[in-house]
């Protein structure tokens, strides 16, 4: 199976299957001004599906609505769009996935070993109040499976309840996009809200690294998280030795 089909059950032949991987994508093209583009970082799913491809996960996207994820143009112009996401647009099969991503309700969250969280200052208004993601996600953390994100993919994880009610990230420790990198980089008077205050509301307990724009990698049991753009490989990195070590158990 390649990595870039459905899951499917596994043969009774008693060879384990490969992890399997769900990577969420954005929908949004813009800001709330329609002449600021935004959409996904695309390295933060390239650095990541290049780290899991190489230990042979199988990958799926999805997205709030399915369809096509808008790019981020920034992280499409030097330097900012390295090896790995001109590779990735050079292969026509993996750039067609980022328009035919699937729906929520097409995704059976036992299918999957991990989901991983994408971001791009669009995934601040599609991501948290979309109740599908939060279905997966607490299925997905509820038997046994790695939770993770970068950059503002942890906008996903804001509102994410689990079965006793409790929100998933009180409590544990996370990291994601900072307010300093959020003015660092000129749009603080644009976003819809500052996500580190927004997280630090819910109980969470936000690190960030010394220096912005370094990588950051926090892990909090099957709780994964990366701060910016370039801890995306790390934070795959960290999710896979996680998978690899066979670490994952439903009482972390």
């Amino acid at each position: 199976m390649s990595a870039t089909s459905d899951p499917q059950p596994a043969e009774g032949t008693g060879t384990a299957r490969p992890k399997r991987i769900l990577h969420v994508v954005s929908n949004v093209a813009h800001y709330a001004d329609p002449s600021h583009p935004t959409g996904l970082w695309i390295s933060e799913l390239t650095h990541a599906y290049d780290v899991f491809a190489a230990k042979g996960y199988e990958q799926k996207l999805v997205s709030p609505k399915g369809g096509t994820t808008p790019l981020e143009p920034r992280s499409l112009k030097w330097p900012l769009a390295d090896g790995s996401t001109k590779a990735w647009l050079a292969d026509k099969d993996r750039s067609a996935l980022l328009s035919s991503t699937a729906r929520p309700d097409e995704i059976n969250a036992a299918d999957f070993d991990a989901i991983y969280f994408t971001g791009g200052h669009a995934v601040m208004w599609d991501f948290p109040d979309n109740e599908a993601l939060q279905k997966l996600t607490r299925e997905i953390w509820e038997h046994g499976g790695v939770v993770s994100s970068v950059c503002h993919g942890y906008c996903g994880l804001l509102n994410t309840r689990l079965a006793d009610g409790e929100l998933l990230v009180k409590g544990r420790r996370v990291t994601g996009y900072s307010w300093r990198e959020e003015v660092l980089a000129g749009v603080a008077k644009q976003v819809p809200y500052n996500s580190e205050e927004e997280m630090k509301k819910r109980g969470a307990l936000y690190e960030r690294a010394f220096l912005p724009f370094t990588v950051k990698v926090v892990a909090d049991g099957r709780l994964v998280t990366g701060q910016n753009p370039q801890s995306a490989k790390a934070t795959a990195e960290r999710v896979a030795s996680l998978l690899s070590a066979e670490q994952v158990s439903s009482n972390l």
